[in-house]
């Protein structure tokens, strides 16, 4: 039988970090610790090296980004890390500061209103500690959508495709959702990462780098 997931979990609403700890637990994540202030996410995480960190963003003591900057000193000290962060309103600016800590990957930004999508918010924290990436969708059409957008070398369909890689969609999902070949796929994610000028590396995740040229550019950021 596999290990289960460990997850310290950070959120400073009780009824809420109940839920949480109950909803993991449902779908065979094991708690290690559910606390309510960043100086707890810091003692518990280092305390137990989870497999997952899950915490929102504002929190005690000062409940601006507490939690934030919490988990960004931990991938700091782990750069491998995997982090979930949830936020009441959509700051890309948050979204670009998780991106760029540790490695850049293993890292996901979601909405609180996701956690009512179960199977899809479950789901997103499995990707996530697997290896993957995910943005909320309404982080990315905003992105997509700014005054001054710096991407208006993509044509519509690149767009598109971006849309869902930058949720942290594989290749097979974004061609299912768009009904077309994952070859075709191949192809626009080749064609996005050469016009925003991210050459091939050994080192890199260029489908991170490619949300983070966004997350980059924006002027509210």
């Amino acid at each position: 039988m596999p290990s289960l997931t460990r997850v310290v979990l950070a959120e400073d609403e009780v009824l809420l970090r109940e839920g949480l700890v109950g909803l993991l637990t449902r779908f065979d994540f094991t708690v290690c610790a559910a606390v309510g202030s960043a100086p707890e996410l810091l003692d518990a995480a280092r305390e137990h090296e989870p497999d997952l960190v899950l915490t929102d963003i504002r929190m005690p003591p000062g409940r601006r980004d507490d939690g934030l900057r919490a988990a960004v000193a931990l991938r700091a000290e782990r750069q491998h890390l995997p982090v979930v962060v949830l936020s009441q309103y959509v700051q890309t600016g948050y979204a670009a500061a998780l991106l760029d800590s540790g490695d850049g990957q293993r890292v996901g930004y979601l909405l609180k209103d996701r956690v009512a999508e179960v199977t899809e918010f479950v789901d997103t924290l499995r990707r996530v500690t697997a290896g993957g990436t995910a943005i909320d969708p309404d982080v990315v059409r905003q992105l997509l959508h700014r005054p001054r957008d710096p991407l208006a070398a993509l044509s519509a369909r690149e767009r598109e495709v971006l849309t869902l890689l930058a949720e942290g969609r594989s290749n097979a999902s974004i061609a299912s959702r768009l009904h077309v070949t994952e070859a075709a796929v191949g192809k626009h994610v080749g064609n996005i990462l050469l016009k925003l000028d991210l050459p091939p590396s050994d080192d890199t995740n260029r489908r991170v780098l490619a949300v983070l040229t966004y997350l980059r550019a924006d002027p509210t950021a």
